[in-house]
């Protein structure tokens, strides 16, 4: 599978069965590159953003808008909602680790985000 230049935002999150294997390391850097600036992978393997935002209830806000998409795609990241901020953390715990789904996903709420934000 070629990395660079997917359009993730066009494609769907696909169940993922508990027999697949995590991208390893090398695969999921690649990937990373098609996401905008602010993904890192953490130190659990979890592709992970923080999204700033003006006070709580824009955080709260938000994360609703991403809860929609999470329920369209049938892939639910873990979201922390602080004053001013979101941070999302997206993982495939059927395999404990990354799989296409999560990098498709993250681009879908960098596609929302970037709609929301910039107004």
């Amino acid at each position: 599978m070629s990395e660079e230049n997917l359009n993730l935002t066009e494609k769907k999150c696909e169940p993922c069965s508990g027999n697949a294997l995590p991208m390893i390391d090398i695969e999921a850097q690649k990937m990373l590159k098609n996401l905008n600036e602010g993904w890192a992978i953490n130190a659990l393997g979890h592709l992970e953003r923080v999204f700033l935002v003006k006070n709580f209830v824009k955080a709260l806000e938000l994360a609703n808008k991403f809860g929609d998409i999470a329920e369209e795609e049938g892939h639910h990241p873990d979201l922390l909602v602080s004053y001013g901020k979101l941070r999302v953390e997206i993982w495939t715990h059927k395999i404990a680790g990354l799989a296409l789904a999560d990098f498709i996903l993250a681009a879908k709420l960098d596609a929302l985000a970037h709609k929301i934000l910039s107004k």
